[in-house]
């Protein structure tokens, strides 16, 4: 699973998130919901064999705005914290992964995957909550901070002091974590169909109270209005021009890998707050299901197009998010 809901405070209430922008066409500006980092931008250009094309890099990062400046700060900085080694020089270089580094970039793919069961109707709620319980004294603050936040990062939310609920079934991770941090012994898990948050019991109103449902919501809106602007990108030509990605106007090489960085940071944007909740618990209508169609179809789209012409290998990011989107276990 994938990072989640940052963790409120005091009584029950929805977390907090960052109110996202207004979602921009993909036209190689940067918008503040959907920027690339040029850290990011360096990991996200990982090709299969291991390697960052410098060349490749900074013709990227100019389409996304970046100066040569900045990404020589950055890979100066990948390679001072021994995450890239660096041969050669400007354009000419070439940079090595110390280990794979897409995790950085994308959510987890269990969470990716079990988002598409519930879109496709394969992970009914049973109607049960999962709640979980912990002490861990002060001498073992950092086992207590990573033990939140691996409970926030599975789509938990804070009931009270030390106390959280779930949707899902996610005790297992939750316990497997625990024992690793050598916490174990502190934590208590139980299920219960019966969850009553002071006034609270219906478990859509209970769903709406605790976890920040609207800007979990916007942000799919917009992975959709952006996913929807690649497979209708605007033209190269001029302002009125439409070229869809199959089109006779194919996308040069960079402009693909643009387009490709940006949809999946925008797909990040959108999934990594997000709990997952079962759709019995959502509003209606709810807009994840339809972003994350319309991703995969951009998604697709991109990155099954032909590979260019140098025989370069392409990205890892290219085979991240594939099959993803079959439902089947």
């Amino acid at each position: 699973m994938t990072p989640g809901t940052p963790e409120a405070s005091g009584t029950p209430e929805a977390a907090r998130t960052p109110a996202p922008e207004t979602a921009e066409a993909p036209d190689g500006s940067a918008s503040p919901w959907n920027a690339v980092s040029t850290r990011t931008l360096v990991h996200a250009l990982v090709r299969t064999d291991g390697t960052v094309d410098a060349g490749e890099l900074y013709t990227v990062a100019g389409l996304l705005s970046m100066s040569d400046q900045q990404v020589r700060l950055s890979v100066k900085r990948l390679v001072s914290e021994g995450r890239f080694t660096h041969e050669g020089r400007g354009r000419k270089a070439v940079l090595r992964a110390v280990a794979d580094s897409t995790g950085s970039f994308a959510p987890d793919a269990d969470h990716v995957r079990f988002a598409y069961r519930q879109d496709h109707g394969l992970a009914p709620w049973d109607g049960r909550w999962h709640l979980f319980a912990f002490a861990v004294p002060e001498s073992a603050r950092a086992a207590r901070d990573a033990l939140r936040e691996t409970l926030l990062g599975l789509g938990a939310a804070p009931l009270q002091g030390g106390l959280y609920a779930a949707a899902n079934p996610i005790a297992p991770l939750v316990e497997a974590e625990a024992r690793r941090l050598g916490v174990a012994s502190r934590l208590t898990c139980l299920t219960s169909a019966d969850l009553r948050v002071g006034e609270l019991s219906e478990p859509r109103a209970l769903a709406a109270a605790l976890w920040p449902l609207d800007e979990i919501a916007a942000r799919h809106e917009q992975l959709a209005v952006f996913a929807r602007a690649c497979l209708d990108r605007p033209g190269r030509r001029g302002p009125t021009d439409r070229a869809p990605l199959t089109g006779p106007e194919r996308l040069t090489g960079p402009e693909r890998l643009t387009l490709v960085v940006r949809l999946a940071a925008a797909f990040t944007y959108a999934m990594r707050p997000d709990p997952l909740l079962p759709p019995e618990l959502l509003p209606r209508p709810w807009p994840g299901a339809r972003a994350r169609e319309l991703f995969a179809s951009a998604w697709t789209a991109l990155t099954k197009t032909p590979a260019p012409e140098t025989g370069s290998p392409l990205p890892r990011l290219f085979a991240l998010y594939e099959d993803l989107a079959d439902p089947t276990p």
